[in-house]
């Protein structure tokens, strides 16, 4: 539970990370999730033997991370964290795809392989880039943005109380935990039947914080609405960033530029 814990609540980086002052920082918020939006769609739209045609659409997230002064380590880890989540999707491609597509000298590469290698590198783009907007943007202004853009609200008021209960859910969770180690030696109280009692009570007292703090709300005026201090309008800048980009990402999507580069330099060396 220490480690889970802790692992929830380094969450809190984002918010220390969105209060930045960087170029990427000061970017309106909707241009942000349009640009992220257009970059996860170009990715994900490829066909699955496609590899070498992704590696361009590198080039967004680091732009990201560098301008943004976002901490590299930290974001990696995070992907490695919901890796195996795409790792079990594909690692049994290539006992059902065996045909061989590529071949360097004596050695095949069956679309299996192939198909696994897109597949993690499709995820690697898309989860880097969504940890970008969210550590470039906050998550307060990216529920905002989501509901300017025509969002549903209860998506977006329900993303936003997940975001900020989750860190009470896990501290609830923690205390629990602590008060049945101090109650316990060694092994015992660490059995099935003690964690399924507590998962109970964890949702006991998950049920009643949740009706405490809804008519607290009700009290103070909620009325559904996502309301910030601080309002943002896109400007020249915005419009160029997001145009550019667009631009960019039809121009990766429709051309295999990898290629191109190999053609180009296999013609020069002959």
């Amino acid at each position: 539970m220490a480690g889970i814990e802790s692992s929830f609540f380094d969450l809190t980086r984002f918010d220390a990370l969105s209060r930045l002052d960087t170029p990427i920082h000061r970017l309106e918020p909707r241009i942000k999730v349009l640009t992220t939006m257009v970059f996860i769609v170009a990715v994900v739209s490829f066909d699955k033997y496609r590899v070498s045609a992704l590696l361009p659409f590198v080039l967004y997230p680091v732009v990201l991370i560098t301008l943004g002064d976002l901490p590299l380590r930290y974001l990696a880890g995070k992907v490695f964290l919901a890796l195996p989540f795409a790792f079990f999707i594909g690692v049994f491609n290539p006992f059902f795809d065996r045909e061989v597509l590529v071949r360097f000298g004596p050695v095949g590469v069956s679309g299996g392989w192939i198909s696994f290698a897109s597949i993690l590198i499709r995820f690697g783009l898309t989860v880097t880039t969504a940890l970008a907007l969210v550590a470039t943007t906050g998550m307060y202004d990216l529920c905002r943005a989501l509901d300017r853009l025509g969002v549903p609200r209860a998506l977006t008021v329900q993303l936003l109380f997940l975001y900020r209960y989750l860190f009470v859910l896990v501290d609830e969770g923690s205390r629990m935990q602590r008060a049945r180690s101090l109650r316990s030696f060694g092994n015992r109280g660490t059995g099935l039947r003690v964690y399924s009692h507590m998962i109970g009570q964890l949702l006991l007292r998950t049920l009643d914080r949740a009706q405490r703090i809804h008519a607290a709300m009700l009290c103070r005026g909620f009325d559904g609405e996502l309301r910030l201090t601080r309002s943002s309008s896109i400007g020249k800048r915005d419009i160029l960033f997001f145009c550019g980009w667009t631009a960019a990402f039809l121009l990766m999507r429709i051309y295999d530029l990898p290629a191109w580069a190999g053609k180009i330099a296999t013609g020069m060396v002959r």
